[in-house]
């Protein structure tokens, strides 16, 4: 049995090996039509780590061929079912711009946008990647009215936006976290100003009156009492909207403190 076990490893290895050769032979050969024959079989098996060296040893051969854009779009979608979406990216967006007119040309614009999405990054880190994969999406559902790439789009933009407000919130939010008061307020206005339609709208309007009673409990008593005012209209203006907040016991109290201060210090 042990024998046997051997005989057959041999002979996997054997095959194994003999296959290694032949497509190293491939790689040398200046046979063009085998190889542009043999990097589409590869694809089509789904073995793009073979398909993609032949296709990138093929591009200048075929370079204004009828081969051409097949060569150039097989190739991106090799390096994008090899994850490599940054190099997938800068294959499409060039097929786009050398083949505007090819059968191509649609789904190469489609994958092209996926990999500009799978090269965002999380909230918390840098957002310019997704600003430019929202501007290149809406593109295309500019261009590509109902296509039936439309729901795939709506999702990775619906994703993107999402981020985008997720990190204007938590940026404008680190201010009052690290308790800069003032700037607080105003970065956490101008987040608002930018995006009304902010998830985080009720989260904005607390940190809001917060930042300013904080700025008011703190500042020189000649200037707390216009600052506690400015807590009073940011508070009326929190409840009008949120009545039933999970945060009114918290802002309700901090305008019981700045109206007693107010009435106290009317004079």
């Amino acid at each position: 049995m042990k024998r046997l076990l051997l005989l057959i490893s041999v002979f996997f290895l054997t095959v194994a090996a003999a296959c290694v050769n032949q497509f190293e032979t491939l790689l040398r050969s200046t046979d063009y039509d085998l190889k542009f024959r043999k990097a589409i079989e590869y694809f089509e098996a789904r073995r793009y780590s073979r398909s993609q060296p032949l296709l990138e040893q093929l591009q200048m051969v075929y370079r204004g061929t009828t081969r051409d854009d097949t060569l150039q779009y097989y190739l991106g979608l090799s390096n994008y079912h090899l994850n490599d979406y940054v190099t997938a990216e800068d294959n499409f967006k060039q097929f786009v711009e050398i083949f505007p007119r090819s059968p191509f040309t649609k789904p190469a614009r489609f994958l092209r946008l996926d990999c500009l999405y799978q090269n965002t990054y999380r909230s918390e880190l840098d957002q310019q990647p997704s600003r430019v994969a929202i501007a290149s999406i809406e593109e295309f559902l500019y261009d590509y009215p109902g296509s039936e790439y439309e729901t795939v789009c709506r999702k990775m933009l619906k994703d993107l936006y999402q981020r985008l407000d997720c990190k204007a919130f938590e940026s404008a939010k680190l201010y009052y976290t690290i308790e800069d008061y003032k700037a607080a307020t105003h970065a956490l206005k101008e987040t608002l100003k930018d995006n009304p339609e902010s998830n985080y709208r009720e989260e904005i309007l607390y940190y809001i009156v917060a930042a300013n009673y904080q700025y008011a409990n703190n500042s020189l008593p000649e200037l707390q009492r216009e600052r506690f005012l400015n807590v009073i209209d940011e508070y009326y203006n929190f409840i009008s909207e949120y009545p039933d907040s999970q945060y009114r016991r918290e802002v309700d109290n901090m305008f019981r403190k700045a109206q007693q201060f107010t009435t106290r210090n009317n004079n």
